[in-house]
């Protein structure tokens, strides 16, 4: 039990880290990148500390799903008009959260598994935009 726990653990917080990284990198396509390896980066550092190589792969995915699940929000906030303080602080404080959040046993791996879908659910509710509409308003 104390290593599902871990586990967990170390999924959560490379999530968490990920959303927070992605909150003030995601700007661009090298950014999400950076991000996402920082959440695997801390992740793997995570689950190693916390014990062995489960861990670590656990950190390292939970990482990975928290980038990608992450970075099409930030990106998706800026593209509406954020700014890229307010996008970072406010990003930032919820990976904070969701790290912290991750110490709630089983709790960081519905983390991981759940900001994947937040952000697909996000991208399908986002308004199409129109070329004539924008031509429209600029007068």
């Amino acid at each position: 039990m104390w290593e599902w726990y871990r586990i967990g653990v170390a999924a959560g917080i490379g999530a968490g880290i990920a959303v927070f990284a992605a909150g003030w990198l995601a700007r661009t396509r090298p950014g999400t990148l950076i991000a996402i390896l920082i959440g695997v980066a801390v992740g793997v550092a995570v689950g190693f500390a916390f014990g062995d190589w489960k861990g670590a792969a656990g950190g390292a995915i939970g990482g990975l799903l928290g980038g990608v699940g992450g970075a099409p929000l930030a990106a998706g906030t800026l593209r509406r008009g954020g700014t890229v303080s307010g996008t970072g602080i406010l990003i930032g404080v919820a990976g904070l959260a969701i790290a912290a959040l991750a110490l709630v046993p089983f709790l960081g791996y519905l983390e991981a598994l759940a900001l994947p879908a937040l952000a697909a659910r996000a991208h399908r509710r986002e308004p199409e935009r129109y070329a004539g509409l924008r031509t429209l308003a600029r007068d």
